[in-house]
């Protein structure tokens, strides 16, 4: 069984699509956790609502206590996570109608613990621009450290090979990046699925301001996080900004 967790904050206008892309999976043997982080948008009657007109038992509804971010929102879910597989996806992205069953199919016939896939980049009504990220078959540590194409709607990890508690993402600003980093500086490998299996829905508004906050996340994860010196954070910035850029264009 895969567990899916999914963080859930001003998302109203997005989360019933995203539900009807995982009710619509091929691969149907699924738990799905839908963490509310105490919305401002109306998210969180509209969320109940739906899923109560739904009454699925695979699909349940979590209430955190406090606005607390999508790190705590994704730890609660781990935590509830009885399935061998864990899958993340955020509340405004989309799989396509195989991505489960290709991605298990995937995980198990390479044996390994930690899997992610190519994706998509969507407009706001999440419409394929046609703009497809490739994968590489494999990253490491140090070569995730150059490369951030590991997105987070896209991965799974097999949970008898990576203990729960290692699955919990830091506290901190890009923490799933910091998460994939923490897994794989264990000795893990991520094996790339090249595939496009999942829809990442941009805003057709991207602020410079936005650019400005992910390259500050970016360098104080190298910085701050990993520890690294600054000539050699400053070498995988460089190589982390040219992919960055070419991914979006």
């Amino acid at each position: 069984m895969v567990s899916i967790v999914t963080p859930v904050y001003n998302a109203r206008e997005y989360i019933k699509e995203t539900i009807d892309s995982v009710l619509s999976q091929t691969y149907q043997d699924f738990e799905w956790f839908l963490v509310e982080d105490c919305s401002s948008d109306g998210t969180t009657a509209y969320l109940q609502e739906l899923l109560e007109k739904l009454g699925d038992s695979r699909l349940h509804y979590v209430q955190q206590p406090s606005n607390r971010g999508a790190a705590e929102a994704r730890n609660r879910g781990v935590e509830l996570a009885s399935g061998r597989y864990l899958a993340f996806l955020d509340a405004d992205d989309l799989w396509l109608p195989n991505k489960l069953e290709r991605q298990v199919k995937f995980i198990e016939e390479k044996d390994v613990a930690f899997v992610f896939t190519g994706y998509e980049f969507g407009d706001e009504q999440a419409r394929g621009t046609g703009h497809i990220v490739k994968v590489p078959e494999k990253l490491t540590y140090t070569q995730a450290l150059k490369n951030t194409t590991i997105f987070t709607s896209t991965v799974m990890f097999d949970t008898e090979k990576i203990a729960k508690k290692d699955l919990a993402m830091p506290k901190i600003k890009s923490e799933d990046t910091a998460l994939w980093w923490k897994i794989l500086k264990q000795g893990y490998m991520a094996y790339g699925l090249n595939e496009n299996l999942t829809i990442y829905r941009r805003p057709a508004k991207s602020l410079s301001s936005n650019k400005l906050e992910a390259i500050r996340r970016i360098w104080n994860l190298y910085r701050k996080q990993e520890n690294l010196g600054f000539l050699y954070s400053a070498w995988n910035f460089c190589f982390w900004a040219v992919r960055a850029v070419f991914r979006r264009i």
